[in-house]
C-alpha cells in the first residue's frame, strides 16, 4: 500500500510539473530579434535573426514585414536593407517586426549602435525609403503597423519646405480622441535628427465632439521591379486661420505635442520619429478606428497651415485582411443625419495575381443599403456600370438580403508570394464605402464581417467590425395620481421626474424621483351614556372629524424595465417612500341630551363639549415596498400612459398608481 501511495505521488508531481512548465512557456516565452549588420565604410547591410512564427490556424501563411529606422532620419521597409550614411560617426539602428498572420507577440530588437569611421560610397542606397511629396505636398505621415493593445507603433512624420527662402515654423500632434473614454496612446519617445526642439507645453484639455475623420492608407508596388511609388489617401487640407484650426483640435483630442524647427532651406525634407505605445484599454475598441492629426506650419510669419488627419485600425492580430468602422462609439441622436463610414482591407498571399477579388460584407438591416456610397478603392478603379459588361477594371456592387457585395473585376492584385514581388503592400487593397441608418432603427450593436473570395479560391473571413451607442440620458416627465385602497376619502396628486438611457431598444434601467400632495378626510360618529344617581340618562353624541394634509417623496432607485416592442413596456422595481411633511388635525364636538323617565329626551346644552387637536410633523412614514407595472405608448421616447401595483412592507401595504409620462 505504501509503494502504490509513492507511486501515484510521483505520478502526481510529475503531472504538475509538467502543466506548470508548459504555462510558463507560454506565459513567459519571449521573442527576440537581433540585429546583426555588416559593413564596408558608410555602406553598411542590415538583417536580424528572427524567430519562429506561430501560424493562426485557418489563416494564409505567416510572414514578417520589417521597419528599419537607421538613425539618421532615413528608414527602409525591406526585410535585409543596404544603407549608405553620408557621414562619419556613431548611429542607432532599430528594428520594428510585425508578425502577420501569427498568434504570438511581436519579436523585440533591441537597438544597435553602428559606428561609421569613413565615407567611401556618395550615392544614397537603392533600398532607402522615400515619402512621396510631390507638388503641393508638404507633409507626409506614415505609420509602420496598425495599432495593437499594449504594443509599439513608429508613427513617421516628413515635412518639406516648399518656399523659395529658408524658413522655420511649427509641427503640432494631436492624439487621443475624446469621443474614447480612454487613452489610445503614450508617446514615449520622439527622435529628432535636424535640430528641432520639442516645447514643453503637453496638455489635457476637457472638450468633447464627435469628428468625422478620413483614411490614412499607404500602399507600395513593385510588380516585376524594385521601383517603389506610393498612392496616398490621407486627408489634408490647407487652412488659414491657425487659432481655430488648434482651438479645433483642443475640442477633439486630449493631449497634442508641439516641435519647432528653424533653419530649413528651400526645398529641403525633414523626417522625424515618435514611438507611441497602445494602451491596454483599447481591447474594448477593437474594430474601432482613432485618429491623430498633424498641423504643419511652414512659416511662422503667416497664419497659413496643413491639417492632416491619420486613421488607425484597433487590431488584435497583425492579419492584413480586416474591417473596421468609424462608428465604434455613436449618438443616438444625432446618428441619423451621419454617414457611418467602413473599411474592408485584403491581401493576395498567394504565388500568383488575383484578377477577381469578391468582398460579401455583412451588413445589419438597421442601416439604409440604398444611401451607400464608396469613398475609394485600392486598386483605384471606377464603379462598373449597370447592366453592361467592360473590357476594363471596374468595381461592381450587388446587394442580398443581409450582404453588400463588392467585386473588383478585371485588376491585376500581385501575390506576396509571388516571383519578383518585393514589396508587400502592392499585394495589399482596400475599398471604403459610408451608408446611413435607417428611419427607424433600434439602439442596438450591430456587428459586421466580410468573407473575401480571391478569384475561386475558398473564402478568408475578417473579424467583426461593431458599431455601439453610447447610452445618453432621457428625461422624462412623470404625473398622475395614487388610489390606496385601505384608506377612504384619501386623494394623492404626483409629479415628478425619470431617468433613464436615452431610446434603449430591449432592457434598461430606470429611476424615478416625484413628489405627492395628499389629503385625507375622516368623520366619525359615536356616542357615550351614563345614568347619574337620581336614575336620568345622560347621552353624549360626539362628531370626530379627522383631516390630515402632506407632503410625500417617492423614489425608484433602480427598476428594470423592457420594451416587448415600440408601444408596450412592462417593468418592476423597489419603492422609497417618506413623508417630508405632515399637518393633522382632530376636532371632536359632543351634543348633550338627558333622557327622563315618564318625559323622554331633552337637550341638555350645558352639557356640550367642543375638543380640537392639531399634530405637525416631518421626514416621517418611512415605506420601501415592491412593484410591478405596465406602459402603453410610446415607451422609448414621447407619451406613454401607465399602471403600476406597489405593495409595501407596512401599512398602508398597497397602492394603485396611474400616470402619464413624456420621454424626452
Amino acid at each position: 500500500m505504501k509503494k502504490l501511495t509513492i507511486f501515484f505521488s510521483v505520478v502526481l508531481l510529475l503531472l504538475a510539473s509538467k502543466i506548470i512548465s508548459q504555462t510558463t512557456a507560454v506565459d513567459t516565452l519571449k521573442r527576440e530579434a537581433p540585429i546583426f549588420y555588416n559593413a564596408n565604410g558608410n555602406q553598411v547591410t542590415f538583417k536580424a535573426e528572427m524567430p519562429p512564427l506561430n501560424q493562426i490556424a485557418g489563416a494564409p501563411k505567416a510572414f514578417y514585414t520589417y521597419f528599419w529606422e537607421y538613425g539618421d532620419g532615413t528608414y527602409s521597409q525591406k526585410e535585409n536593407p543596404t544603407h549608405n550614411y553620408k557621414n562619419t560617426g556613431e548611429y542607432t539602428v532599430r528594428l520594428w517586426a510585425t508578425n502577420n498572420y501569427d498568434n504570438g507577440k511581436p519579436p523585440e530588437s533591441r537597438p544597435k549602435k553602428v559606428v561609421v569611421n569613413k565615407v567611401t560610397f556618395d550615392e544614397a542606397s537603392a533600398d532607402d525609403a522615400k515619402a512621396p511629396l510631390v507638388g503641393e505636398d508638404d507633409i507626409y505621415i506614415k505609420t509602420n503597423r496598425d495599432p495593437l493593445p499594449e504594443e509599439e507603433l513608429v508613427l513617421v512624420t516628413t515635412y518639406k519646405n516648399l518656399k523659395n527662402y529658408e524658413t522655420g515654423g511649427k509641427l503640432y500632434l494631436f492624439y487621443n480622441d475624446q469621443k474614447f473614454k480612454d487613452d489610445n496612446f503614450i508617446l514615449e519617445d520622439t527622435r529628432l535628427y535636424n535640430g528641432e526642439q520639442i516645447v514643453d507645453n503637453q496638455a489635457t484639455f476637457a472638450f468633447s465632439e464627435e469628428k468625422n475623420n478620413s483614411n490614412s492608407y499607404v500602399a507600395t508596388s513593385g510588380i516585376g521591379s524594385k521601383t517603389e511609388y506610393f498612392i496616398s489617401v490621407q486627408d489634408s487640407t490647407k487652412r488659414l486661420v491657425l487659432p481655430a484650426t488648434l482651438e479645433e483640435s483642443k475640442k477633439l483630442y486630449r493631449n497634442y505635442q508641439l516641435i519647432e524647427f528653424e533653419n530649413m532651406q528651400p526645398g529641403e525634407e525633414r523626417t522625424i520619429f515618435r514611438t507611441l505605445k497602445t494602451t491596454p484599454e483599447m481591447l474594448k475598441d477593437t474594430s474601432a478606428i482613432v485618429t491623430l492629426r498633424t498641423i504643419y506650419v511652414p512659416d511662422n510669419n503667416y497664419g497659413n497651415h496643413t491639417v492632416k488627419d491619420t486613421e488607425l485600425e484597433i487590431v488584435t492580430s497583425h492579419d492584413p485582411n480586416k474591417m473596421a468602422t468609424n462608428g465604434s462609439i455613436l449618438n443616438y441622436r444625432l446618428v441619423r443625419f451621419k454617414r457611418i463610414k467602413f473599411k474592408v482591407r485584403f491581401q493576395n498571399n498567394g504565388e500568383g495575381p488575383a484578377n477577381t477579388i469578391k468582398l460579401d460584407v455583412d451588413t445589419p438591416e438597421m442601416f439604409d443599403k440604398s444611401t451607400l456610397e464608396i469613398i475609394d478603392t485600392y486598386p483605384k478603379v471606377p464603379i462598373c456600370p449597370k447592366g453592361k459588361e467592360v473590357n476594363y477594371s471596374c468595381i461592381d456592387t450587388s446587394f442580398s438580403k443581409d450582404k453588400i457585395i463588392f467585386t473588383f473585376k478585371k485588376i491585376y492584385l500581385p501575390g506576396s508570394n509571388q516571383k519578383n514581388v518585393v514589396e508587400r503592400d502592392s499585394t495589399k487593397g482596400f475599398v471604403k464605402y459610408s451608408m446611413k441608418f435607417g428611419k427607424n432603427f433600434h439602439k442596438q450593436k450591430t456587428r459586421s464581417r466580410t468573407a473575401i473570395y480571391f478569384d475561386k479560391n475558398p473564402p478568408i473571413y475578417t473579424n467583426y467590425a461593431v458599431t455601439r451607442f453610447i447610452p445618453g440620458i432621457s428625461i422624462g416627465a412623470k404625473a398622475g395620481y395614487i388610489f390606496t385602497p385601505s384608506l377612504n376619502n384619501h386623494q394623492e396628486y404626483m409629479a415628478g421626474i425619470t431617468i433613464s438611457p436615452f431610446k434603449s431598444y430591449k432592457g434598461y434601467l430606470q429611476a424615478e424621483f416625484f413628489i405627492s400632495a395628499n389629503s385625507f378626510d375622516e368623520l366619525k360618529n359615536f356616542e357615550t351614556t351614563n345614568i347619574n344617581e337620581i336614575g336620568i340618562e345622560e347621552i353624549t353624541r360626539f362628531t370626530e372629524k379627522n383631516k390630515e394634509n402632506g407632503i410625500t417623496a417617492y423614489l425608484v432607485p433602480a427598476s428594470y424595465r423592457y420594451n416587448l416592442n415600440n408601444f408596450l413596456a412592462v417593468g418592476g422595481g423597489l419603492q422609497l417612500k417618506m413623508d417630508l411633511q405632515n399637518k393633522y388635525l382632530k376636532q371632536t364636538s359632543g351634543e348633550a341630551y338627558l333622557t327622563i323617565p315618564g318625559v323622554g329626551e331633552i337637550r341638555d346644552e350645558t352639557g356640550d363639549t367642543y375638543q380640537e387637536t392639531e399634530c405637525n410633523s416631518s421626514f416621517t412614514n418611512f415605506q420601501t415596498g415592491v412593484f410591478v407595472g405596465l406602459n402603453v405608448g410610446g415607451v422609448r421616447i414621447g407619451p406613454s400612459v401607465g399602471v403600476r401595483y406597489v405593495q409595501n412592507f407596512n401599512a398602508p401595504t398597497s397602492q394603485i398608481q396611474v400616470y402619464g409620462i413624456w420621454k424626452f
